[in-house]
């Protein structure tokens, strides 16, 4: 790989898995990277905006970048996304859904105040355009067909692909809301700890993060929607990875993984060439022929390093490696929880104590038991069985480790706190065995009055 341009011909498998191995720091340069999508909706009719127009989600984009100074991203004449000079990024999911992707920072204290920050930025912003904003894992309100698109290349072309594979892909695109935290690790061999035990502890917070009860207006008969749409998003790309957990699991298979999920496009100059359903390996051998909106793919040509970065970007299972590994089982929501996330997930995994403690709690599940509460944890929450017991019980033994992980982190902000206080809110949820779904549910069936509107105000940022 030395001296190797991301733009050059791929010329083996060995640069895919090294592009892996790359991720490999120290512990003193881990970092702690969120993201969160939040729904953007008009204050006076609570419609979602489209891209064009005085209020729509363009002037949104324009707004953040004159009045704090973030920098636009275009793509052909239109602004797509924002960046910053301390590494962060806003950028749109496919239904207009507003994303902060957060720099990579050393605490969960400078989490907080990153997203702090940003939301006081587009509550600002918001004002002066009639919007508001809500976290919340799935639309309440609107179908499918109500809701705009976003003017992104990539995008047509997994608009045409996502029906071909599964029921809700566009569900997935256009009416859902993610927080994420991206964690680093070690070596490969920290790497495979630290994804197996992610990746079987992902139900557990998809439970206790469950926050998409409404579906157009009327409860949906599960606590996180938004999980159960990936269920039948691609199955291609999506789950649980029983492979993780095999013997002799590392940068390779998880490379052979990638290798075997289908493309959706390579991007060409200002635009996409659609290779949905085509197979990398092929494209690695020169197989592929393509001609998409005036740009050629001919045989005997090859991937680049770019294209193999992207591609890594289009595997959606319940954890992914990039050169980080990216938690991603959770339903948007408030402040409070957007800073739990990484508080969580960073007590169990950036400790060695608490990451071998959390490994001793799930190393004998079987695969069967882990998909089971991948299927099960979207509609049952904290009240999932396990082996007698529920998620909830499993949650109390998860939060004293990360717990015990962030104390021995010791992280203070300048009042001389820990990062322990951030887990509060998750230790309220399986103390009273109620996520916020059900929280939101209590409220639709009483001071609601079985609407969903009153969402929009009193969870609004």
């Amino acid at each position: 790989m030395a001296g190797h341009s991301d733009s050059a011909p791929i010329e083996s498998r060995d640069e895919l898995v090294a592009y892996f191995a790359a991720g490999n720091k120290p512990k003193d340069r881990w970092r702690i990277g969120t993201e969160h999508e939040k729904l953007v909706f008009r204050l006076k009719d609570l419609t979602r905006p489209g891209h064009e127009g005085p209020d729509g989600i363009g002037a949104l984009l324009q707004g953040l970048a004159d009045r704090y100074g973030w920098q636009p991203i275009r793509e052909k004449g239109q602004t797509i996304a924002l960046t910053d000079n301390a590494g962060g990024s806003i950028t749109l999911e496919p239904g207009g859904q507003f994303e902060l992707s957060g720099a990579q920072l050393e605490t969960i204290h400078d989490t907080c105040r990153e997203v702090h920050t940003h939301l006081d930025q587009v509550r600002t912003v918001c004002d002066d355009l009639g919007l508001g904003m809500v976290g919340i894992g799935f639309d309440p309100k609107w179908r499918r067909e109500d809701i705009p698109w976003m003017p992104k290349g990539r995008y047509r072309i997994m608009r045409n692909y996502m029906p071909k594979v599964g029921s809700l892909g566009l569900d997935m695109m256009l009416r859902t809301c993610t927080v994420q935290v991206n964690l680093d690790y070690g070596s490969e061999a920290d790497m495979v700890q630290k994804f197996r035990v992610s990746l079987a502890l992902q139900p557990l917070a998809t439970a206790l993060f469950a926050n998409s009860p409404f579906k157009e207006g009327k409860p949906n008969g599960y606590m996180s929607y938004r999980s159960h749409v990936w269920t039948d998003t691609d199955p291609n790309r999506c789950g649980m990875l029983d492979f993780v957990f095999e013997d002799g699991f590392g940068f390779e298979r998880y490379t052979d993984y990638i290798l075997d999920v289908p493309m959706y496009f390579v991007h060409r100059g200002e635009d996409y060439v659609d290779l949905a359903g085509r197979s990398f390996r092929d494209f690695m051998a020169g197989e592929i022929e393509a001609e998409y909106q005036g740009q050629v793919i001919r045989k005997g040509d090859k991937p680049t390093m770019e294209d193999w970065a992207d591609h890594v970007t289009t595997a959606f299972p319940e954890v992914r490696m990039k050169r980080y590994l990216e938690l991603r089982g959770t339903d948007g929501g408030p402040w409070r929880r957007l800073c739990a996330l990484p508080a969580l997930w960073v007590g169990l995994l950036y400790d060695q104590t608490a990451l071998d403690a959390a490994w001793d709690l799930v190393k004998d599940w079987t695969a069967e038991e882990r998909n089971n509460l991948r299927d099960e944890a979207p509609r049952l929450g904290l009240e999932t069985p396990f082996r007698g017991h529920t998620l909830a019980d499993i949650g109390g033994e998860v939060m004293k480790i990360a717990r015990a992980g962030l104390q021995a982190r010791a992280r203070l902000d300048g009042a001389g706190n820990n990062e322990t206080g951030f887990l509060d809110v998750l230790e309220e949820i399986v103390r009273t065995r109620q996520s916020p779904a059900r929280a939101k549910l209590n409220a639709y069936y009483g001071r609601w009055g079985e609407s969903v509107d009153p969402l929009f105000t009193e969870f609004a940022y």
